[in-house]
This record gives C-alpha cells, structure tokens and sequence, in this order.
C-alpha cells in the first residue's frame, strides 16, 4: 500500500514529459520544492489538465517513488485566471516563479517564500498598483526573505520618500505589502536600486526577465 503526502502549494514549473504526461515543480508549504510528474495530465479529458499549469495553487495529493512524486489527486483554490488574460502581467507573474525557483530548495521551509509568491501575484491580479512597483516590492521582499538584504545604500543619495519605501517593504509583513503606492520620481529609484541587488545577490539570467526588458524598449 502507497503512502501519500499531501501538500499545500503552487506550480512554478510545468514541462511536457512523453506523449501525455506532465513533469511539474511545487513550491510547497510542508517540503519546500518538490517535482512530480502528472500522469496523463496532457490528455483532453485528464483532470489534471489545468491544475498542472504555471499558478495553479492548492492542495496536492502525491505519493513518492524512488526518485518523484506521483500526483494522485488535486484540489485548486486559485488559477490566477487574471494573469493568464493579461500579457504583461504574465511576464511579471512568470518572473516571480522563475525567481522563486532559484531561491528555494527541497525539504526546507519555503513557507515564507510561497506565501510572498501567492500576494505578488494577487497584487498583479488585482492590478491597484503598478506592476513595475509589485516587481520591486517583490525582489526586495525575495532578498529579506533569503536573509541576503544589506540595507539602504548609504551611497544611492535617495529620496526620502525612496528609503521609506524600501524600509516599509523589508520590514512589512507579508500580508501587507502591497498596500502603498509611489511617485514616478520614486519608482525610478526603486527600480535601480532592484537591479544593483538583483545582481549582486541573484547572480542568474532570467529569461522571463529578459522577455519584460525587450518589451518595455519596444513602447
């Protein structure tokens, strides 16, 4: 008799495997990053045909083999069907699984890091503020989260209203990140400061990334 685990958490990584099946990654609230395979997840009538897409987040029914979970059973709270309709705000939502699949390993509390991944893409959804802004309260949050952040640079010469937003995003909970909004002035600012972190702490090339950057110089 197989012994199954369930779990809470979402898909950051979807991959066709053979003719039918699905090889996901799930970024989990018990075991932090796990891979399962999806059998027969491709099939039209499979009923694990949506919820083995990019976002999907729920609970997660597996059982272990030597080297993967199986997925046996399903139950998704949320598609995030808003991004799937949004282009741009795909790209954003990409990016930030792209990002916490870096960050994240197996058999680690990732709990914090799932829950920072779930409200990003719930404030892309909801579209209140700028999705350039959710970018940078994103990749700051990701870098306090992993216990990387410096701190102001004391070097940037910032607007106050600049080193007040980062202060807020890097001590804020979680829950209550996304309730501010910033002038053009400080959104330039946060978002160089986001890159002169990104690449001395995220030293990886993110091809959803690369994707929004060739965007943005084409408008």
């Amino acid at each position: 008799m197989q012994d199954f685990v369930e779990v809470t958490g979402m898909v950051i990584y979807s991959a066709p495997v053979g003719e039918y099946d699905r090889r996901v990654i799930l970024l989990t609230k018990e075991t932090g990053k796990i891979t399962a395979f999806a059998r027969g997840a491709r099939k039209p009538n499979s009923k694990f045909l949506a919820p083995t897409n990019l976002f999907a987040f729920g609970e997660f029914k597996l059982y272990q083999g030597k080297s993967a979970y199986t997925l046996a059973d399903v139950h998704i709270t949320n598609f995030f069907d808003e991004l799937r309709m949004d282009y741009d705000a795909a790209l954003y939502g990409t990016y930030f699984l792209e990002i916490a699949d870096y960050y994240t390993r197996e058999n680690l509390d990732e709990s914090q890091m799932l829950l920072l991944l779930y409200q990003s893409l719930r404030a892309l959804s909801k579209e209140a503020i700028p999705n350039e802004l959710v970018k940078c309260i994103y990749e700051i949050k990701a870098i306090v989260v992993n216990g990387e952040f410096p701190g102001v640079r004391s070097e940037a010469n910032l607007l106050s209203d600049t080193v007040y937003a980062i202060e807020f995003v890097a001590n804020e909970p979680l829950k209550s990140l996304y309730c501010f909004n910033v002038s053009k002035e400080v959104l330039a600012q946060l978002k160089t400061e986001c890159d002169v972190y990104r690449k001395r702490f995220m030293a990886h090339e993110f091809k959803s990334l690369s994707i929004l950057e060739n965007c943005r110089l084409k408008m």
